[in-house]
């Protein structure tokens, strides 16, 4: 989910936004703390992509929109010095360790697949995220919004001719962007706790993801992400922790052999 919210801002804006890894983190803490206050799981998991989502609008609206059409490093250069600027803030309110969270009780122990026992809260999320995938899918795909959003991918300026309000349409995709990875964030908070720095850790990963499955694509995000995650988990099966080298060797071969990813346009 967070490498798709990725793919979206990039595939329609051009935005290779580094500051995506801090949304995650503030929506494991949106719903940490928020939990703490209402104690209601499933309405913080709504409510939290909802509210990161808002602040992902006042950001592109306070300081990435002006930078459109300049050089593309600007905006990278930005998000990357808001990513800093977000965990400092996160350090300063929560303070330097990590905040723990539990799973809820509706969803804690095993449940029987026939040939396994499996965490109830991990089936949560497999089911949740291929929901949302779904969702984010048909919204593409099969409304007359997503069609406005595959052809922005194309020629912005052609659907600009149009009499379309394309920056309207690039802020919502930037918020629902920002919203996936809140939302994937929120989802793993009960089983890592959250820290500051989580972001940091992710993005890397999710930017691999966008890579290998090709930079803007929506089902490249989906593919490369299940083909990372499985090479992470057999690799560190096997060799410990040497999964994060494992798909740097897994981009740079996809890279070598396919130019631009596995649904890459080049």
């Amino acid at each position: 989910m967070m490498a798709s919210g990725l793919s979206l801002i990039f595939g329609l804006m051009r935005v290779v936004n580094f500051a995506h890894g801090s949304f995650y983190m503030l929506g494991a803490y949106t719903l940490v703390y928020i939990l703490s206050l209402m104690g209601n799981f499933w309405l913080v998991l709504i409510l939290g992509p909802i509210i990161v989502g808002v602040l992902g609008l006042f950001v592109e609206w306070s300081t990435i929109r002006p930078l459109y059409g300049t050089d593309e490093i600007n905006p990278l250069l930005l998000t990357l010095g808001l990513n800093y600027v977000f965990v400092d803030i996160i350090r300063i309110l929560f303070g330097l360790g990590g905040i723990g969270s539990s799973v809820p009780e509706a969803l804690d122990g095993r449940i029987n697949l026939g040939f396994m026992m499996f965490p109830k809260y991990r089936f949560f999320m497999i089911v949740v995220g291929a929901i949302v995938m779904f969702l984010i899918w048909l919204f593409i795909n099969k409304t007359s919004i997503g069609m406005v959003v595959r052809a922005g991918t194309k020629d912005n300026e052609m659907v600009q001719m149009l009499g379309i309000n394309i920056k309207l349409v690039w802020r919502m995709i930037f918020g629902l962007g920002i919203a996936l990875a809140a939302l994937s964030g929120a989802l793993i908070a009960p089983i890592t706790g959250v820290i500051p720095e989580m972001g940091m850790f992710m993005v890397i990963e999710a930017f691999v993801v966008v890579v290998v499955g090709g930079m803007g694509s929506f089902a490249g995000s989906i593919a490369g992400g299940i083909l990372v995650g499985e090479v992470i988990a057999i690799t560190n099966l096997y060799f410990g922790q040497a999964g994060t080298v494992a798909i740097f060797v897994l981009m740079a071969i996809v890279l070598l052999t396919t130019k631009a990813g596995l649904f890459g346009e080049g």
